[in-house]
Parts: C-alpha cells; structure tokens; sequence
C-alpha cells in the first residue's frame, strides 16, 4: 500500500491541529489518512467535544471520535495560556501545516497572527476553516455548518416544496468546508515546492457549499429563474426518482436519458413508452414526469427489490436501492472494494469504519489507528521533538498548560 519508496503519499509532511468538532478535523482527517503525521492540540482536560458527541454511545464512548480523530497523535496546550500559546509556535516551526477552525481573529488574539507564524517559518501552510472566511463583514460571526448550508443555498433547494427546507443527516457543510480545506492545503504544499513558500489557504463553510450549486446563478441572473425544492425529483429530467418495490424496499431509477429510457421501457415490458408522444424526449418526459413516475411506479410494485434492479441491471439501466446502513455492512461490492474496514478498539473491540477514498494505486492511504487517548502523546510529542525535559513537563502539567 505504499510507492516503490515504501513512503505513503504524504509522509513527511507534519500538520498541527488546532480545529474542534468537525470541519478542522474532517480536514485533518483526510490529510492523515495519506501519510501526514498529524498532531492534534487539544484543550488539557477536556479535549475535542467530538470526543462525547453522538446520538448514539458504547459503554458511554462516542462513536464519531475513533472515526474523525483517526491517524492522529493528541497534545493538550491550554492556548489561552501564554505558556500554551508558546508551545503552539514551538510545534509550527517544525510543522508543514497548520490546521484550525477557530472564529477569525482567534489566532491573533491569541498572538499567533498567520503573519508571524509565517515569519518564524516561511515554508508554513497555515488552513483555516470558518462559517464566512477571514474577510469580509461576516467572518466574526460565530459559524456552523448548518448556517452555512442555509447561505451557501442548498438548504433551501432541499426537501419536498410545500414544507419547509430539511437539513440532510450529516453535517454536510462542515464535511464540504473541510474537503476542500485539505484540497487547498495540497495546492499550497505542491506551490510550496516552486516558490519555498508557504501561505494561508481559506476555507469558508458558504463558499464551499455555494461551490456545489451548479448553475443557480445565471439561472436567476440571466433567466430570472429561482430553482425550488422538489423533494426526490430532477425537475425536467425524468425518470428519475426513488420508487417501491413488492417487499417494501425501495430503489432508484436513473432513466432520464433517451437511449437509457427506452432500455428501460423495454425492461418494463412496456416498449412502446419510447415512442409515445409523452415520453419520447427528455423534455416530454420531464413535462409528464407524475404520469411516466406512476406507470413506473406500478411496475415497479409488483417485483421485489432483487428482481427489480435484476431486469435493470441486465438492460443497461442505471439503478440500486436506497441503502440503509445494515446494507452497507452486508453489500459484496462494498466488500469487494474494502470501503469498510475493522480495526480493533481498546474497549469497543471489532470497530467498523469508512475506509480511505479515492484510491490511489501506487500511493493508496491506509487507517493506522482510531482516535486516541486526551493527551496520549504530550510526552513523545514534547520531549522527542521540542527537547522539554521531563520535568518541565511535569511543572507544565501541574500549572494546567498541558
């Protein structure tokens, strides 16, 4: 799993973590996952509070932190600390990257300005994720994912349009604004290899949201057109929508193309659909999309979901069911491909978690361990690589700055 060097992709390359539940995390996350040493700066005591967030919790353990925390060592430093806050800096001069997701004016408040830190290390990456980025008149505002879903516009394209707009199950923003935390991290680390240079990589939660939605902006501009909320349709592409099946599950069908629809009308038993008035362009289609939905829908309800997908499947027709987490763990492809993998747990035992994605074929990344212990690596960390003698660092720990 490795290059012909035996190196993974990013080893070598040193982040320092300063961000707390997901969106600074996430981005750290995606980092270690390809090789970066990550050392991970926590508040002594207390920690990340993804380390007691979860809905759901074994033997009183957070399920999300052994996943976001994965890869990674873990210091404490009380960064409101003069003490702790010099720590930091210590740790930055011989890091590559510098990770947080602190409301803006944070790190300089807190005297460790991006601007200096470059200073002491010119070749730093400082990544910094925030609701509405470092500049402009809303980046002091406190910003979490959700707001920035609800201003980047997807909030209000999601759900069905006679309701108000629902929110998807995961923390999308936070997860948006990280990915492309650590894509800018990696543009900067590769100019950093021209220039000698390090620099800020930006991250807001709206931007990256906003980055995902297509076309809505000439569509109001130029057409003076406002997309709405249509629940499980594409508007003006048909068919494509989630319909039942005999055994009460149900599957996607994604047919809006003319060559695909009418393999799929032929699937039905029902070749003639294609060649109907109604349904023989997209744009016909997506102008009787409730009727061609209902003739489906009929076809569909009368098979189960296995010999549905089965007729689909072997006509050409892209389509699968509407997984829940049990199909996952059970699915071959899944298997097949390893995108969910086990690692054992000091307490939890077999614990199961997504694997690395994309997949690289020379250099693939690799889960190496879950979230550790609260301050798990003060010692190797602060005395391997800073020099601080053990008994500063016990004098550090009775003052409460690790």
């Amino acid at each position: 799993m490795t290059d012909a060097s035996g190196e993974p992709a990013l080893q070598g390359v040193r982040v320092v973590e300063c961000g707390t539940l997901i969106a600074g995390p996430f981005c750290g996350q995606l980092l270690g996952d390809f090789g970066a040493e990550v050392i991970k700066v926590e508040d002594p005591g207390v920690g990340d509070p993804m380390r007691e967030w979860g809905q759901v919790k074994v033997d009183g353990l957070s399920l999300h932190w052994p996943i976001i925390a994965r890869n990674k060592k873990s210091v404490t430093a009380d960064l409101r600390k003069a003490e702790g806050q010099e720590l930091l800096r210590r740790l930055l001069t011989e890091a590559d990257v510098l990770v947080e997701n602190f409301r803006p004016g944070t790190l300089e408040k807190w005297g460790l300005d991006p601007s200096e830190l470059l200073a002491d290390n010119p070749r730093l990456v400082v990544t910094r994720v925030s609701g509405y980025g470092q500049s402009g008149p809303y980046s002091p505002r406190a910003g979490f994912g959700s707001v920035g879903e609800a201003m980047g516009g997807i909030r209000y394209l999601s759900g069905d349009a006679d309701r108000p707009p629902v929110r998807v199950g995961v923390s999308l923003g936070d997860s948006l604004a990280a990915t492309f935390a650590a894509f800018g991290t990696l543009v900067a680390l590769h100019a950093r290899q021209h220039s000698g240079r390090g620099q800020v990589v930006d991250a807001a939660i709206y931007e990256s949201v906003l980055a995902l939605m297509e076309a809505v902006l000439p569509e109001w501009e130029l057409a003076g057109y406002q997309r709405q909320r249509s629940g499980p349709l594409l508007p003006g592409a048909a068919p494509s929508n989630v319909y039942p099946t005999a055994d009460g599950d149900e599957i996607l069908i994604a047919a809006n193309r003319d060559t695909v629809f009418a393999r799929l009308a032929a699937a039905m038993g029902q070749a003639g659909l294609a060649s109907d008035g109604r349904f023989a362009t997209n744009s016909s289609r997506g102008a009787n999309q409730e009727t061609l939905d209902a003739a489906i829908s009929a076809w569909t309800a009368n098979l189960s979901a296995d010999e549905a997908l089965r007729r689909l499947h072997d006509a050409g027709v892209p389509a699968g069911r509407v997984y829940q987490t049990k199909d996952m763990i059970t699915d071959p492809h899944y298997a097949a491909r390893e995108a969910i993998i086990r690692l054992a747990h000091p307490i939890l035992g077999e614990f199961p978690l997504q694997n690395v994605a994309p997949k690289l074929s020379a250099t693939p990344g690799s889960v190496r361990s879950l979230g550790p212990k609260l301050g798990a690596d003060n010692e190797s960390v602060y005395r391997d690589l800073l020099g601080i003698s053990d008994d500063e660092l016990a004098s550090l720990k009775a003052r409460g700055v690790i």
